[in-house]
């Protein structure tokens, strides 16, 4: 199943021009990477993408669980953060997606993380991570390709919580940023790229209440025999902009400088192609397994304007269960 990135190109650009359905993921490093043929009738992987699923139903609500997390102290995040304000003040990056590994503990299996969890894009690799993500990567339909770049967060209970959020430099600066990179990664592929919809506003629910998420809607005509090089095009978008930064190429060396390891799948993509339609995501809202061990990976974007304090606070502010 796990296969290398140049296969799963060659594989996903077969699929596509045989029209025949499957699901992929990559991982951040676009080294290993997976492929089903015909998901849905498989048991293997479990999947839910907007409602395009092999997954059983969840008997009633979710249990009465324990969630615990144990975040890193602030000096470690801090010394990160710095290493990555270094190479922003140096001119390497002006936005640089910094993430962090939060030890959890749970009482709660990952498949039934997986089952109970309500959000739009859901997988479960046995053993190795559940993924319960809210953003959408690319999806090519019709002829057509959209995206939908997610940057900003805060607490929807905090008093006037939607113009905060709207209204802060900071936040407009980032968000700005990443939608004139994806802007320009699908002109890569597509003609007529237009920003259809510009800073709008969603609310999540967590189990530590809901927030309130600023996304946009970014869209282009694809060449007419897209589906027969699918996989060619789509890797041409890789990686997500949204969760590296820009511009890329040093921004991901300034985050392997910062990280200091391996991200794996997190904030990797995975998708479904149902014959005619790719509908993709990004690997982010995130928990890994490691023998007995599990870890929930969060972050946010970096930029001179940001204040540590406050990063690291959204980025603890991200490890939740969505239900």
């Amino acid at each position: 199943m796990f296969i290398h990135s140049e296969e799963l190109i060659e594989r996903m650009n077969e699929a596509g021009r045989a029209e025949k359905p499957f699901l992929f993921g990559i991982d951040f490093e676009m080294e290993e990477g997976f492929f089903l043929a015909d998901p849905i009738v498989q048991q293997q992987v479990l999947f839910d993408i907007r409602g395009s699923s092999n997954m059983p139903q969840p008997q009633g609500e979710a249990p009465v669980h324990q969630f615990d997390a144990f975040p890193e102290d602030y000096a470690i995040y801090q010394s990160r953060f710095n290493a990555v304000m270094d190479g922003l003040k140096r001119g390497d990056s002006y936005l640089t997606n910094l993430t962090i590994r939060t030890p959890v503990s749970l009482s709660l299996s990952l498949q039934e993380i997986f089952l109970y969890a309500r959000t739009p894009y859901k997988l479960l690799l046995p053993d190795r991570f559940v993924c319960f993500s809210p953003e959408c990567f690319v999806r090519m339909e019709e002829g057509k390709i959209f995206t939908y770049p997610m940057k900003g967060t805060i607490d929807a209970r905090l008093s006037d919580a939607r113009r905060t959020i709207l209204n802060d430099p900071k936040e407009r600066a980032e968000h700005n940023t990443i939608v004139d990179l994806l802007r320009n990664d699908l002109s890569r592929i597509a003609a007529g790229v237009k920003v259809s919809r510009f800073r709008y506003v969603e609310e999540l629910q967590t189990h530590k209440g809901p927030i309130l998420q600023v996304s946009s809607e970014i869209e282009g005509k694809l060449p007419e025999d897209y589906r027969k090089q699918l996989g060619t095009l789509f890797f041409k978008l890789l990686p997500a902009g949204s969760v590296s930064g820009a511009p890329k190429s040093a921004t991901l060396a300034l985050i392997r400088k910062a990280e200091k390891e391996r991200r794996g799948y997190y904030t990797g993509v995975a998708g479904y192609f149902d014959g005619s339609k790719l509908d993709t995501f990004v690997l982010i809202r995130y928990i890994e397994q490691q023998d007995t061990h599990h870890y929930f990976r969060s972050g946010g974007g970096i930029t001179a304007q940001s204040d540590c304090r406050k990063e690291y606070n959204e980025a603890l502010q991200k490890v939740y269960l969505p239900f």
